[in-house]
């Protein structure tokens, strides 16, 4: 058995193109153009990256992106200031704070700056609160990331046992919180886990964001699981060059699972699609509109 190949940037280009659909109905029916504002601290070369693949993103989505450049220098107070005005621009409907923040600034204060509304990201802690009692706010974009593609293999988890390897706030807890809501049987898991093997061959889903190289093994896996990869890691090659590698070990995997997500090509792609669903709903939100049907 070879597993089918879970294609998300196939998946994002669709899903883009219903976005930019409900947009330009947006546009033309209630004069509202959802916008979103990306703050980028200091010069890191790979959040550059990031917030350009964004801004390129939101464009062709017929979005407005508003890109705020700070310097690595700012203070926390001017930072804060500078949130405290997105948040009350009406033209605004998210904000985004590309992480990680320079040392001086304390980054639970940053996130808890912004308008929940407009919170894109998803980290808010009213959010978070949101989320783990099944109410109505905007959820972190990984872990919807994640769901939307299990669900093109599999519409209905009802019943089914999901086991997530990872525990933290941005992909871990969330995604769990999903499937949850999905009516699956959700097990926790992490690196300090005992018996972590057979802990992830209970799973009928199988999400991985453990931050660690191919750690989930084939052997590890349940025969015909579904198994979502967050991870991205940079490990040396065979050739003395650097390599892309995710926390599955993919050839060994994909001859056991049922579906499988490349990385790259899988989770990474569909990232940004649901950064921009976020802000259409955002959007809908601020303008006391109804929620896009996507």
């Amino acid at each position: 058995m070879t597993a089918t190949i879970i294609d998300g940037k196939a998946i994002g280009a669709e899903l883009r193109g219903k976005i930019a659909t409900e947009v330009e109905r947006l546009k033309h029916a209630h004069g509202v153009t959802p916008a979103i504002a990306v703050l980028l601290i200091g010069a890191d070369p790979a959040s550059e990256v990031y917030v350009r693949s964004k801004t390129k993103a939101v464009a062709a989505a017929g979005m407005r992106a508003f890109d705020c450049k700070l310097s690595a220098g700012i203070g926390e107070a001017e930072l804060l200031a500078e949130i405290a005005r997105l948040n009350a621009d009406p033209a605004v409907h998210g904000i985004l704070v590309q992480l990680p923040l320079p040392a001086q600034i304390n980054p639970h204060k940053v996130i808890a700056a912004i308008d929940p509304d407009k919170d894109v990201d998803g980290f808010h802690p009213l959010n978070a609160g949101r989320l783990a009692r099944g109410l109505p706010g905007l959820v972190p974009c990984t872990p919807l990331a994640c769901v939307i593609l299990a669900k093109t293999v599999r519409p209905s988890f009802v019943g089914l046992e999901a086991v997530v390897i990872g525990r933290s706030n941005i992909v871990g807890k969330p995604v769990a919180q999903l499937m949850l809501m999905e009516d699956t049987t959700v097990t926790i898991a992490h690196l300090e886990t005992r018996n972590l093997p057979d802990v992830c061959r209970r799973g009928d889903v199988l999400i991985v964001a453990a931050g660690a190289p191919e750690l989930v093994r084939g052997d590890w896996v349940k025969p015909g699981a579904i198994v979502i990869d967050v991870g991205i890691n940079r490990v040396p090659g065979a050739d003395g060059k650097s390599r892309i590698v995710g926390d599955v070990a993919f050839e060994e995997v994909r001859k056991v699972a049922g579906a499988i997500t490349p990385v790259p090509g899988g989770v990474g792609p569909m990232t940004i699609t649901c950064l921009l669903l976020n802000t259409l709903r955002a959007a809908c939100t601020l303008n006391g509109l109804p929620a896009p049907k996507i």
